[in-house]
């Protein structure tokens, strides 16, 4: 996952401190794996040696103290660049799922029960993901649609893993 570009963009609205940083990717991101505060503050230390943001503002105001952060203009243009650039289609890691199935088919495992419960869970989080409150922020409905449609891919990837099983199952008898 690009971070410090995530973050960068969070900025792209004004000035904030780490934590509204935080809560901004958790609120984006509201189906995923929240941001964890360190990984928010060393990110934000790394922007700020490479001169992409810059330190506007730190105060306590009867709290513990809070660093405010602004982009700077070569943030920004960093910023710029990264959404300009489309990525690679994933051509490389085998997802845990893949290395899963694979695994219970070469130890001798019943793939067909595991795939039966990978279905149903597969299943379940789509039905989650549809059911989520529609909020004002179109662009988590967006991650919403995105998640839901791998996990649809996943099934068809399931289903036809679970034909080709009962294929080999049928030829080898």
């Amino acid at each position: 996952m690009a971070t410090a570009e995530l973050v960068l963009g969070l900025l792209h609205d004004g000035p904030a401190h780490g934590y509204d940083v935080k809560r901004g990717h958790d609120a984006w991101f509201p189906d995923s794996r929240p941001l964890a505060f360190g990984q928010v503050y060393t990110t934000l230390a790394r922007l700020e040696r490479d001169e992409l943001v810059e330190v506007v503002d730190r105060g306590s105001e009867g709290g513990p103290e809070r660093t405010v952060y602004a982009l700077t203009a070569m943030g920004r243009e960093h910023l710029a660049n990264w959404l300009a650039e489309p990525i690679q289609p994933a051509l490389g890691p085998v997802d845990e799922l893949v290395r899963k199935v694979v695994a219970t088919i070469r130890t001798g495992e019943d793939a067909t029960a595991f795939l039966a419960r990978q279905r149903s869970s597969h299943l379940r989080r789509i039905r989650e993901l549809k059911a989520a409150t529609p909020d004002d922020d179109s662009s988590s409905r967006l991650v919403r649609d995105y998640l839901a449609m791998h996990l649809d891919a996943d099934l068809r990837w399931l289903d036809s893993t679970l034909d080709r099983i009962t294929q080999q199952k049928e030829i080898s008898r």
